[in-house]
C-alpha cells in the first residue's frame, strides 16, 4: 500500500527530476559549422550551389537551428582578409570549417592544426597545398578539389574555335594569388601548345579591372580568358559588362559568369562540389577523421553558353561548338 508519506516523496522526486531532464534537453549541443568564402551565395545565379550544400546536410540529418548552426565569414574579394577571418572562426570554436577557395584553404590551415577543414571545390589542393596526398590526406584537411590546369587548357582550346588560329588572347587573372607564377606559366604552356599568344591582364584590386580592359585594347587582343578567383567572382558583373563593351569573345572558368551574361564557360559544376563537401561535413560531425577521408576530384565538366550574348553583334558561335554545350542559357 502506498502511504501518504511515500506518495509525497515520490511526487517530490519526480518534480526534481523533470526540470533536470528538461534542462539536459535544452542544453543539447549544437554543432557549429564555420564557412569561409569570398562572398555569400545569395545571388540568384549562386543559389543552386548553396541549396545543394544544405540539401546534402539535411540528408545526413542536419538542420540549421535544430542541431547545427553556421558561423559565416566573407572576405568580399580581398584575399588578404582570409587569415583574419579564419582566425575569428577558430576562436568561435567551430567543429568543422568549410572553405570555398584555395586562398581560404591555405589561411584556414595556417589558423588551426586541430579543427577539421573541408574544401568545397578548392583548386589544385594537391599541387599547391594544403594536402600532400589525395588518397590519404593525413592531416586535418580533406574535401573536394578541382584541377584548374586542365580547366584552363580545355577552356583555351574551346575559345580557339571562336578566333583565328594564331589569336592573341588576354588572360585576366589575379596575380596576387598564391602560386601565381605557376598559374601563369601553365596558362602560357597551354596557349603555346594551341598556337595562341597569351597577354597577361593582372587584376589585383577592383580598381584594376577597367585598366586591364584598356590594356587589352592597346594590346589588340582577339579574345579573353577569365580565371575565376575570389576577386573576379565578386566583380563578375562588371567584368562581363566590359567584355561585352569591348566585343571580346570570352571564356570563363566558372559558370557563374555566364549566368550574369558572360559568353561561355568551361568548368566543374560547383553544386556537385559543394554537395560532396557537405557529405564530408556530415561524416566528420559523426566522428570520422578528415585524415581518413580521401580528397575527391570531380569527374564532370560542363560547357555553358549564353545564347543572348552569343547572338550579340560581332560575336559568332560556330554550330559545332554550340552542339557540344552541356547547357545553353536562352
Amino acid at each position: 500500500m502506498l502511504t501518504r508519506r511515500r506518495f509525497l516523496g515520490t511526487v517530490s522526486a519526480s518534480l526534481l527530476v523533470a526540470p533536470l531532464a528538461a534542462e539536459g534537453q535544452q542544453a543539447k549541443k549544437l554543432s557549429r559549422i564555420g564557412y569561409l568564402r569570398s562572398t555569400p551565395l545569395t545571388a540568384p545565379e549562386m543559389a543552386p550551389i548553396w541549396t545543394a550544400f544544405l540539401d546534402a546536410l539535411r540528408e545526413g540529418g542536419w538542420v540549421e537551428g535544430q542541431n547545427m548552426v553556421f558561423e559565416r565569414r566573407y572576405a568580399e574579394g580581398r584575399v588578404e582578409r582570409f587569415e583574419e577571418l579564419a582566425g575569428e572562426l577558430i576562436r568561435l570554436r567551430v567543429d568543422v570549417l568549410v572553405v570555398a577557395s584555395h586562398p581560404a584553404a591555405l589561411a584556414a590551415r595556417k589558423a588551426t592544426s586541430a579543427v577539421p577543414i573541408v574544401m568545397a571545390g578548392v583548386g589544385d589542393a594537391l599541387r599547391y597545398g594544403p594536402v600532400g596526398s589525395l588518397a590519404r590526406p593525413g592531416g586535418t584537411v580533406t574535401g573536394v578539389t578541382l584541377i584548374m590546369q586542365d580547366v584552363t587548357a580545355k577552356g583555351l582550346e574551346l575559345l580557339k574555335e571562336l578566333v583565328s588560329p594564331r589569336a592573341r588572347v588576354g588572360f585576366l587573372w589575379n596575380a596576387a594569388l598564391p602560386f601565381s607564377d605557376v598559374i601563369w606559366s601553365e596558362a602560357q604552356t597551354a596557349g603555346e601548345h594551341l598556337g595562341l599568344t597569351l597577354r597577361p591582364l593582372d587584376v589585383r584590386r577592383p580598381e584594376h579591372i577597367e585598366s586591364a580592359f584598356a590594356l587589352a585594347a592597346r594590346e589588340r587582343v582577339d579574345a579573353l580568358f577569365v580565371r575565376a578567383d575570389p576577386l573576379t567572382l565578386v566583380k563578375r558583373e562588371r567584368i562581363v559588362r566590359l567584355a561585352a563593351q569591348h566585343k571580346l569573345a570570352t571564356m570563363y572558368s566558372a559558370a557563374e559568369f555566364v549566368r550574369v551574361g558572360g559568353l561561355m564557360s568551361y568548368s566543374v559544376p560547383l553544386s556537385a562540389s559543394f554537395r560532396g563537401a557537405a557529405m564530408y561535413v556530415d561524416k566528420i560531425l559523426k566522428g570520422a577523421k578528415p585524415s581518413e577521408l580521401p580528397v575527391q576530384q570531380p569527374t564532370t565538366f560542363e560547357l555553358v553558353i549564353n545564347m543572348k550574348t552569343a547572338n550579340a553583334p560581332g560575336l559568332t558561335v560556330p554550330p559545332p561548338l554550340l552542339a557540344r554545350a552541356d547547357q545553353v542559357i536562352e
